[in-house]
């Protein structure tokens, strides 16, 4: 077919119109695929034990290593709509950290593991640092890495 035959006649805007129409479907087609394939990580607590009851939320702080501002603010907003209890946010002792990485507060690997997952950081950037005075499950360090993350994505 003649390109030059198929538009002869037609206003080219419904054409474009309608590619771009086709195009965001196609969009939200890719979208909910990806969201049935690839599962959310559930931010309540799944066992009992000492420190905490079955049910409740995973609650974690946010630490900015990077420097810049308004990062952890981002991140807040998107773990409280996945679910997380962010319960602070505050500055790293260093705003020079690469790589945003995840501490376990009160040795409940499952409840760091599923921080880390749900940011999209890797599963040996978890670290243990015992610290039951905060209160929290675990914290995250955001580093300068932090728009390969999740919630920039």
């Amino acid at each position: 077919m003649d390109i030059r035959r198929f538009f002869h006649g037609r206003n080219i805007t419904i054409v474009v119109s309608v590619a771009i129409l086709v195009g965001f479907v196609l969009l939200i087609v890719a979208s909910a695929l990806h969201k049935s394939l690839v599962p959310s990580v559930n931010p309540i607590i799944e066992r009992s034990d000492d420190l905490v009851r079955q049910g409740d939320q995973i609650q974690v702080n946010l630490l900015n290593g990077c420097g810049d501002q308004g990062v952890a603010r981002r991140m807040m907003n998107y773990l409280r709509a996945s679910g997380f209890d962010v319960v602070e946010i505050d500055n790293y002792s260093r705003f020079s950290v690469q790589r945003s990485f995840v501490i376990d507060r009160v040795g409940d690997s499952v409840s760091a593991m599923k921080t880390a997952k749900a940011l999209g950081i890797a599963d040996s950037l978890r670290v243990l640092r015992l610290d039951s005075s905060l209160y929290v499950r675990a914290s995250v360090v955001i580093g300068k890495d932090y728009r390969l993350l999740k919630p920039f994505q």
